[in-house]
C-alpha cells in the first residue's frame, strides 16, 4: 500500500478548531494578539512561524506540534502486525477512507470495521485467508464509512453499531458502551467517543501483536475529527477514553495513516504533552 498522507494539514487543524470553538476571525486574532491579516494569511496556507506560535495557545493547540505539521517534518512510524490485521484504503469522492479487518489466527473468525467505499479487497482477503466473517462493526454511519455495507453484509455477518447511532438496515444490532465481543483469543471492547457523530465508537482490541484501537473519525494522525456543534465533547472524549489506553496502542483511524498513542501524545497538536 502506498504511503497515505496525513488527513489534515495545518489549515485544516486551525480551521476545524476555530469553527469548533465558534470564533470569528476578529475574535481569534484578538485572542492571539495578531493582526487579522496575519490570521487570514495562515488560513490561506502561508507558513508564518510567529503567527503559528501566537495562534496555537489561543486555540488550545501545542505550538511545536502544529509547526512541525505545517513544515511537514513529522509522519507517524508505521506499526507492523505479524498476523490477524489488514487495513484497506479506498477512494470515496474526493478523499480516501479506511476500513479494517481483524481475525483470530486459530479459529479464523474475523470482524470487519466499517466498509470503506469498496469492500472488494477486504472480501478478497477473507477468501484468501480462509476466514469466516462473524461481525461487521460500524464506527459511525457517515456515508463514506458504510458505502459498501450491502455487499459486505451479504456474507451473513452480524452488523453492529452504537445504540446512539444505529444502522438503518433490517437485522442490524446495537451495543452499549463497554460491551465486549470475542473472536477466539481476540477481545473487543466498545468505547463511546462521540462528538464528530452522535454514536462515534472506538473499538479497543487485544490479542494481536499490539493493542489496537479502531477509532473511526474520533482522532487522526496529527489531528482529530471535527464538529461545528460538539467539538468540545469530541476533544474531551478522546482525552478521557483514548489517551488513557496503553502507550503502545496502535490507532487505526478512519482517514489517514496508522499511528500509535505514544506518537500522538508527542506530535498531535490537540493532545501533545497531555496525559
Amino acid at each position: 500500500m502506498p504511503r497515505i498522507p496525513l488527513e489534515d494539514n495545518f489549515t485544516d487543524i486551525i480551521g476545524k478548531t476555530q469553527r469548533g470553538l465558534r470564533l470569528t476571525d476578529d475574535a481569534l486574532a484578538t485572542a492571539a494578539r495578531i493582526p487579522v491579516a496575519d490570521l487570514q494569511a495562515v488560513k490561506a496556507g502561508e507558513i508564518r512561524e510567529h503567527t503559528f506560535l501566537a495562534l496555537a495557545p489561543a486555540l488550545g493547540l501545542e505550538r511545536n506540534a502544529l509547526l512541525a505539521i505545517a513544515r511537514r517534518e513529522w509522519y507517524p512510524e508505521q506499526p507492523l502486525f505479524k498476523r490477524g490485521f489488514a487495513m484497506f484504503n479506498t477512494t470515496f469522492e474526493d478523499m480516501t477512507v479506511n476500513s479494517y479487518l481483524v481475525w483470530d489466527a486459530k479459529t479464523k473468525l474475523a470482524a470487519a470495521f466499517d466498509t470503506g467505499a469498496d469492500a472488494t479487497a477486504m472480501l478478497d482477503t477473507i477468501a484468501a485467508e480462509g476466514l469466516t466473517l462473524r461481525n461487521i462493526f460500524i464506527t459511525h454511519t457517515h456515508d463514506d464509512h458504510i458505502a459498501d455495507l450491502d455487499r459486505l453484509a451479504a456474507t451473513g455477518a452480524e452488523i453492529w453499531a452504537s445504540e446512539l447511532e444505529p444502522v438503518d438496515r433490517p437485522g442490524a444490532k446495537t451495543f452499549q458502551e463497554n460491551a465486549h465481543f470475542h473472536l477466539g483469543e481476540l477481545s473487543i471492547k466498545t468505547l463511546f467517543t462521540w462528538g464528530h457523530s452522535p454514536g462515534m465508537t472506538t473499538f479497543f482490541i487485544t490479542g494481536l501483536s499490539w493493542p489496537l484501537a479502531i477509532v473511526g473519525d474520533s482522532i487522526f494522525a496529527g489531528s482529530m475529527g471535527g464538529s461545528p456543534t460538539h467539538f468540545a465533547v469530541q476533544l474531551r472524549n478522546n482525552q478521557q477514553k483514548i489517551l488513557p489506553l496503553p502507550a503502545d496502542t496502535v490507532l487505526a483511524c478512519g482517514h489517514g495513516p496508522l499511528t500509535t498513542l505514544k506518537q500522538e501524545k508527542q506530535h498531535n497538536p490537540f493532545y501533545a504533552n497531555k496525559r
